[in-house]
């Protein structure tokens, strides 16, 4: 089962890259959107995949979160280090004073 949610994780991930990738660029930098020649088509498509990466996002984080709650089953119980301190008795003792 881990295993089959870690490749979906995988995918989610590299699906949500590439959705991001195709994003229109609201500086012009590095976006591979679509040109300026077909605004009203470009607006449809923004909306598309903006949707489509909210989505995708969602469900990475939430494949993400539930591969957390299966590897945390695996772990071994801990003690806290307080603790341990007050399982030994090692501490020296304060003398009594001969007054």
């Amino acid at each position: 089962m881990e295993n089959i949610l870690l490749i979906i994780n995988i995918i989610l991930a590299a699906i949500l890259v590439v959705l991001v990738l195709f994003q229109k660029s609201e500086g012009g930098a590095l976006g591979i959107g679509v040109s300026q020649d077909n605004f009203m088509l470009s607006r449809s498509a923004g909306n598309f995949l903006t949707k489509a990466t909210a989505i995708i996002a969602t469900l990475f984080i939430i494949c993400s979160l539930y591969l957390t709650i299966l590897s945390r089953g695996e772990l071994t119980p801990t003690t806290s280090v307080l603790d341990k301190i007050e399982e030994t008795d090692d501490a020296p003792k304060v003398p009594d004073s001969n007054n």
